[in-house]
């Protein structure tokens, strides 16, 4: 392993003092709200608070001490260096995943499974919103999945009087089932994205290796926990109530909503096409703003920071993280892939690996490792952010606890890494 340089050092040391801030947030809150209310000194302790802007402000530290070291150029070419393809992709999606027609045709699709699931109807809609929604992932991209499932269930399950630990399972379940449920396709999952063109995967090759093994993992984990929350899942699915001036989508209107998700997710590598599909949709969006709500800027910018600022302080990790990598055997590298998701975006684990050169077997235990941890943390996978800042003012004062949230994620991602590896045909 060669040597690293001062700023792989100091970007390693700012990526584990950002991970340690993720899990100080609450306590930063607490600072915050013994302060002055609407001060200058509260407003900075409650952003110091957002789980969202964690990584981002410890990457400006980094970009700060890379300028005094190595001056602007440097500076400016490593950022000019670095693909922010995939958070810009992660706010126009979410944007277009959050509207009204989307999420009335998801919930009109979620109700119709719910239908053929033989249990209450409460039980049978939640089973059918953690499933579904988790494995249409694969077909309009885990960020979307993401963003439609958590406002479904948001509206439908934590705006009820639930506790606190349906709260933390539910969202631990929904994280791993959208890492797991991407993995139909060659195109929806990041960590699967990295690696698919050069690998050439499929999505014929991801449903051998892959299909039926995330669909029996998700459809598992889902039923486990709708039996344990069984006495909180009685009775029937409230119908929402809307406002006199709501106005429900027409199907034309949905089909537009539906066009324009298609082009951005079939443009997805292109940011100046996706870029510019989204700007004719807040087009679309100003003429039909009778039948549209209030599209979801902050909370996608946010989510689109985070990841920036993940893509930053992450793409100087190569110098541990692929010699680490590299050594491992192949049940060795499945497990440390699944543990080292935790501490580092899965998509940028899987990349690291596409650079080593590796056998089939262990190109199959890097990636199911990665996906199957992909729900332990909130930075773990790419859309985990989009969940939490969807859900997480309904956690209460404290927010969510990463502690509780990994606590809550053991078990359906055991159940994750046993489909995955005891159902591979490759001998480990």
């Amino acid at each position: 392993m060669l040597s690293p340089s001062f700023l792989e050092i100091t970007a390693t040391s700012l990526f584990f003092l950002a991970i340690l801030h993720t899990f100080l947030v609450s306590k930063i809150e607490h600072i915050a709200d013994r302060k002055i209310k609407g001060s200058i000194e509260a407003n900075i302790w409650h952003y110091l608070a957002e789980v969202e802007v964690v990584f981002s402000i410890w990457a400006l530290l980094f970009l700060v001490i890379s300028f005094f070291h190595s001056g602007v150029a440097p500076t400016l070419t490593y950022v000019d260096s670095l693909n922010f393809t995939e958070p810009a992709f992660v706010f126009v999606i979410m944007c277009i995943a959050a509207t009204r027609p989307l999420i009335f045709f998801a919930e009109k699709l979620i109700f119709f499974f719910s239908k053929l699931i033989p249990f209450g109807e409460k039980i049978s809609f939640y089973m059918a919103a953690l499933i579904i929604g988790p494995l249409l992932g694969s077909f309009i991209t885990e960020p979307a999945a993401m963003t439609v499932t958590a406002i479904i269930l948001l509206e439908y399950f934590y705006k009820e009087q639930c506790s606190l630990k349906f709260k933390y399972a539910t969202i631990a379940l929904l994280f791993v089932n959208v890492s797991i449920g991407g993995t139909l396709t060659h195109f929806a999952a990041p960590p699967v994205l990295m690696v698919a063109s050069k690998w050439n995967w499929g999505t014929l090759y991801m449903l051998e290796h892959f299909g039926y093994k995330s669909v029996l993992a998700i459809v598992t984990s889902t039923s486990l926990y709708a039996y344990v929350f069984r006495k909180e899942l009685k009775g029937h699915v409230k119908t929402k109530s809307y406002p006199e001036d709501y106005l429900l989508p027409k199907k034309w209107k949905i089909i537009v909503h539906i066009l324009f998700l298609f082009l951005v997710v079939y443009t997805a590598h292109h940011p100046k096409i996706f870029i510019g599909i989204f700007c004719f949709f807040l087009g679309f969006i100003k003429i039909t703003e009778k039948y549209q709500d209030t599209l979801k800027i902050k909370t996608s910018f946010f989510v689109a920071f985070f990841l920036a600022g993940l893509v930053t302080l992450g793409s100087m990790q190569a110098w541990w993280l692929r010699p680490l990598l590299s050594n491992m055997s192949d049940l060795v590298l499945f497990f440390g892939a699944t543990t080292l998701t935790a501490i580092t975006d899965n998509a940028a684990l899987t990349y690291l690996g596409s650079l080593v050169d590796l056998s089939d077997q262990s190109k199959y235990a890097l990636v199911a490792g990665a996906v199957a941890g992909g729900g332990l943390t909130v930075i773990a996978n790419a859309p985990n952010p989009a969940g939490f800042g969807i859900l997480k003012n309904t956690f209460g004062p404290d927010g969510i606890n990463p502690v509780r949230l990994f606590y809550y994620a053991l078990i359906p991602t055991i159940i994750g890494v046993v489909c995955l590896l005891v159902l591979q045909s490759f001998n480990f």
